[in-house]
């Protein structure tokens, strides 16, 4: 991805917002512990705009008016030799100007003695209101500013709108360059979970499978992992977002992965569900058999023209019968889906969009219509069945959790499976076999 692309994004932004300002702040560092910090990450519209990677950053755009060109500007930390010391390279207003296209760059210092003037006569400015009340608070102090003004004939914005709405819309839809990143994200994190079903034993702890995939990711050049890994053997399995990874690995049960890298800000993200000690058990089976079929019925309804909740509406009817047939349920398939019973074994959405955020950005619903799918967007494809302990469970099925997790990106015709791990029960056996 080249600067390139970022310039034609805050081209596309500026004509959105016409008349208007628009402020982009990145993320702040933030304290882990006493004067440690955790990792930086950037924000992710701050990056989808600038690729700028350097905390304490904002960026303004400044629409076009007559006789006036649209600009874009940035702040950024100054040049500070005895910091470069201590914390790295910073390039500073001059510098980062250069190298990362913009009109104009200043020091982050005059960020709040500026605004205001970029403020006079625009008809409206755009933030993420409510994301930061710091940041809320330090534009209304510029507003402020500017209507205390009036009297000399300067006029504030009128109009105040959530910059997000603009965004969201333009990130749903990936580029060549994004999807290029989201597939060697894809590739790592595929590798990394075929090394994890490879390097898992009987008797290991879920910490040391999540430290083979941390291993996995960082050897193939990930940035990190893109969010908190969930490493769950047994019934640990049953809790969605358990993450302890801290339990032994015991023979006879399934463990389930959920896990993905970063690369340049975008994310993989996967699931496999495999057993300890490399064999499936004739129970684990026929649930994993259930679970893969749904899958395969989300991806048939994955396609353009369809709306978002198709694939979910497939997986489910899948997921229904088999529960039948496993003996979990019983009645007529409609009814049982209309009562929604089939939420005590499967109570998540079958997929979410993906892309710079785990989560992406990106509506799911106008109104009482599901976003319709279009080629270029990104979304998982994530059946499950989880089957909790209790007296009316046959012992050979309860603890057993399940979850399968693949990427998909929509196509002209369908959608591309673009994850790679190993997945049906003849491909995690024989990758797991020990002899």
């Amino acid at each position: 991805m080249t600067h390139a692309h970022f310039l034609a994004r805050r081209k596309r932004l500026l004509k959105a917002i016409g008349n208007g300002v628009a402020v982009i702040p990145t993320a702040p560092e933030v304290v882990r512990n006493r004067d440690a910090h955790y990792p930086y990450r950037f924000d992710s519209y701050f990056w989808y705009l600038t690729g700028f990677p350097e905390p304490e950053a904002v960026v303004v755009l400044v629409g076009a008016q007559p006789g006036k060109k649209a600009k874009s500007i940035l702040f950024c930390r100054d040049k500070h030799a005895e910091r470069e010391i201590w914390d790295g390279y910073r390039y500073g207003p001059k510098a980062a100007k250069t190298a990362f296209g913009f009109d104009a760059a200043y020091s982050i210092e005059a960020f709040d003695k500026i605004l205001p003037e970029l403020l006079v006569d625009r008809d409206s400015l755009w933030h993420s209101i409510g994301h930061d009340a710091g940041w809320d608070a330090r534009i209304s102090q510029a507003l402020n500013a500017v209507r205390a003004q009036t009297r000399a004939g300067k006029r504030a914005p009128r109009a105040i709108h959530d910059l997000r709405a603009e965004l969201d819309a333009m990130r749903l839809i990936k580029d060549g360059a994004e999807l290029d990143l989201m597939q060697q994200a894809a590739d790592i994190a595929s590798a990394g979970h075929a090394r994890a079903m490879r390097a898992c034993r009987p008797g290991m702890a879920e910490y040391e499978l999540e430290a083979e995939l941390t291993y996995a990711f960082r050897k193939r050049g990930a940035d990190a992992h893109a969010y908190t890994p969930i490493v769950a053997g047994g019934a640990n399995a049953c809790v969605l977002h358990y993450v302890e990874n801290d339990k032994l690995l015991n023979d006879h049960s399934l463990v389930l992965i959920d896990a993905g890298c970063e690369v340049r800000g975008y994310a993989a993200d996967i699931t496999r569900t495999f057993p300890v000690n490399g064999r499936f058990t004739p129970a684990q089976k026929d649930v994993y058999e259930i679970v893969l079929a749904a899958q395969d019925a989300a991806f048939a309804a994955t396609a353009p023209g369809q709306h978002f909740m198709a694939g979910h509406d497939a997986a489910v009817r899948v997921l229904t019968q088999g529960l039948i047939d496993l003996k979990l349920l019983s009645g007529n398939l409609d009814n049982l889906i209309e009562k929604s019973d089939f939420r005590r074994f499967y109570m998540h959405r079958t997929g979410h969009w993906l892309g710079l955020d785990v989560h992406d950005a990106g509506e799911y619903k106008t109104g009482d219509a599901w976003a319709v799918l279009q080629p270029g967007m990104t979304l998982t494809v994530e059946p499950g069945l989880y089957i909790r302990p209790g007296a009316d469970i046959p012992p050979e099925l309860a603890g057993i959790g399940i979850r399968i997790e693949d990427d998909v990106r929509v196509t002209a015709s369908g959608c591309d499976v673009y994850t790679s791990a190993p997945k049906t029960v003849a491909e995690i056996e024989e990758v797991m076999r020990h002899d």
